[in-house]
């Protein structure tokens, strides 16, 4: 992950993107973007980018789906509530659950439908404030239970290996601290290390070719100039990573590995 720029208020690294190029050259195939949005305020800033982000892609000529977490009631929680079947009705082994429903189709309604959506995105957007140094805990639970093994990963298929290979991820971030706290001997430490459990053990587990961050610093406190400032550089960036191409997914057969003994309990 590539390190924060102390002094700017958002990180921007593909600068030579202007608002009045936001149409897609002619033959660019349109990508379909998946935006999942962790901030329970709608007039937040967090709510400004998202919307900003539909109005972008959309002008652009892509398709965009949002999960607004929030909004449309996610359970963050993970449990048996998660499957419509059980695998071992004595003990609750959530992987062996997970394997068991990829290979039955019995996720629950909730999970089926946000792994369709995972699914069909060629972009997926991460959306959400840092909240004690890590994305909200139904940003996680989200992960937790929609990018389920059987689905998201399977043994053999991790990293450059990983199911969805070929498909990009971006993560926006909105701060609470300054940029200078985020820098290299800041006090919170420098941004990519604050990041990295998302974009290396998450993300980058999964396949996805991660995209430098988009960093907000200090939301709360910047002007309104500086905001919409922000929200311009934002929309520079989704239209630069949604103009590279996304691969199809080769590993999707690794899939079909899993086996009954996938997470049997050793003796």
């Amino acid at each position: 992950m590539g390190r924060s720029r102390p002094g700017k208020r958002c990180v921007n690294l593909v600068a030579h993107w202007g608002r009045g190029d936001s149409s897609e050259p002619p033959g660019r195939p349109a990508m379909h973007v998946l935006i999942v949005h962790a901030h329970p305020e709608p007039a937040s800033f967090n709510g400004a980018l998202t919307r900003r982000a539909v109005e972008a892609l959309t002008g652009a000529g892509h398709t965009v789906t949002v999960s607004d977490l929030h909004a449309e009631g996610f359970d963050p929680v993970a449990g048996r509530h998660d499957f419509t079947e059980v695998a071992d009705a004595h003990r609750f082994h959530y992987q062996t659950e997970q394997a068991h429903a990829a290979k039955t189709g019995t996720f629950s309604a909730e999970i089926t439908r946000e792994q369709a959506r995972v699914a069909e995105a060629d972009l997926l957007v991460l959306q959400f404030p840092l909240w004690w140094g890590s994305p909200p805990a139904i940003l996680k639970g989200w992960f937790e239970r929609v990018l389920a093994y059987g689905f998201g990963y399977v043994d053999g298929a991790r990293f450059d290996n990983g199911l969805f290979r070929g498909r990009r991820a971006l993560m926006s971030v909105t701060t609470g601290g300054t940029p200078e706290r985020f820098s290299e001997g800041g006090s919170y430490g420098e941004i990519g290390r604050v990041l990295y459990p998302v974009e290396h053990l998450m993300l980058a587990y999964m396949g996805y070719e991660v995209e430098e961050p988009f960093v907000a610093y200090g939301a709360p406190r910047i002007s309104a100039e500086a905001r919409m400032a922000c929200l311009d550089s934002f929309e520079q960036r989704l239209i630069a990573a949604a103009a590279k191409p996304a691969a199809p997914l080769a590993n999707l057969h690794l899939r079909e590995t899993i086996t009954d003994a996938a997470w049997a309990r050793q003796a």
